[in-house]
């Protein structure tokens, strides 16, 4: 008798049911819909494409060079003053790719506590020795360094964090590797084209040069792909060993030419992200007049909250988390806004720790005054609710 070895799925879906952890995809939005969901912080991933290819057809060490790569390449290398880059698939891509190109059995990683999935997994891939480093706390990267056996080290973080909102001290970073001997790597995803001088990241509002720095562009730069700058060199090693760009089809021209036309807008249109940023303190200000309290302290160091306890307001800039405790109390928040036409989703384990799942609301070029006003009633509905309700 066959066995079935997809059985015990339905067995762990259940599971997850229970704890509120299931995922399901989410229902088209209503036209009357207001999203505080998505990440193209500019607004720019609702232009037409432009006029290019829509595939590679090949892996761009056989024959899927284009010109549009070389283009995205420049453009990018140029607009943050670094020799060169190399364009990668997706954000996922690239951070494997690159991190599991550049370190390997006998190096070491220093890796910030709250890194994303993709340089876990590049971290994982390249057999190095990896150090978790306390969240943000440039003293226990400096002391792994210190007490290092290996030759080669690169120090491993994001430069803001998508669901705190927050970023290290990249300039305390920058001086600790220089006087270690490691090298830095820094994923400015969810900064680029929004924080930093004429929105070129926190990198550059720290000013410092990272010695990879990798960007994505399917967020502010409203395409698909990714990109690790640096030096001349860092780009020829990636090209011969990075195996999630050796082995993948190159990006699609249409998504390259497309991501050059958005950071032209960039570049000449700074009141996309100025008013992004305009529109982020006015969120913020206004869920602390609805009730919420701001945490002074990133939320892997807070305690669990407890039922009906004011919601706590994370971090900084066009990303807003809100710590509700537990999953139920975040899916009944989401819901409730959900309700009223605002569209948040509940930010559950695993993607942040037990006792710390939240909505996290996202600010865009897209939003107008109504709309963060709008979230903001919203937001205040839900916590009358929460106040009239038991918390599990």
């Amino acid at each position: 008798m066959r066995t079935d070895p997809l059985a015990h799925l339905a067995q762990q879906l259940e599971q997850l049911d229970q704890q509120g952890l299931r995922r399901r995809p989410a229902e088209p939005m209503g036209a009357m819909a207001l999203s505080f969901c998505s990440n193209d912080y500019l607004g720019l991933g609702a232009l037409p494409a432009p006029a290019a290819s829509s595939g590679a057809g090949a892996s761009r060490l056989i024959a899927g060079e284009r010109d549009e790569h070389r283009r995205l390449e420049r453009a990018f290398a140029g607009w943050l003053a670094v020799e060169d880059a190399l364009a990668f698939t997706s954000g996922y891509a690239a951070n494997v790719g690159t991190l599991s190109a550049l370190a390997g059995p006998g190096d070491l990683i220093v890796s910030d506590a709250l890194n994303h999935a993709s340089l876990i997994d590049g971290a994982r891939l390249s057999r190095a020795r990896v150090v978790v480093a306390a969240h943000g706390d440039a003293d226990a990267v400096a002391r792994a360094l210190d007490e290092r056996t290996e030759e080669r080290a690169w120090v491993v973080v994001e430069s803001y964090f998508s669901m705190d909102a927050d970023g290290p001290d990249l300039a305390a970073l920058r001086r600790g590797c220089d006087a270690r001997r490691a090298g830095l790597y820094v994923d400015e995803a969810h900064a680029l084209g929004v924080l930093g001088p004429a929105g070129r990241g926190r990198c550059a509002e720290a000013g410092i040069v990272p010695d990879v720095l990798v960007g994505t562009l399917g967020k502010s730069f409203g395409s698909q792909g990714a990109f690790a700058a640096g030096r001349a060199v860092l780009r020829d090693w990636l090209w011969n060993r990075a195996r999630s760009f050796v082995f993948s089809t190159g990006l699609a021209p249409v998504c390259a030419a497309a991501a050059v036309r958005s950071l032209q807008l960039v570049i000449e249109q700074p009141e996309l992200f100025e008013g992004v940023r305009a529109r982020s303190e006015r969120l913020r200000a206004g869920l602390v007049a609805a009730g919420a309290s701001t945490a002074t302290r990133a939320a892997s160091t807070l305690p669990t909250p407890v039922a009906h306890e004011p919601p706590r307001l994370l971090g900084f800039g066009h990303i807003v988390p809100v710590v509700l405790g537990t999953p139920a109390r975040a899916l009944r928040w989401a819901e409730r806004m959900r309700a009223l036409g605002v569209h948040v989703l509940a930010i559950r384990p695993p993607t942040v720790p037990a006792g710390a799942a939240r909505i996290r609301l996202t600010v865009t070029a897209q939003h107008s005054d109504e709309d963060i006003d709008r979230a903001v009633d919203a937001f205040a509905s839900a916590l009358r609710a929460d106040a009239s309700e038991p918390s599990t």
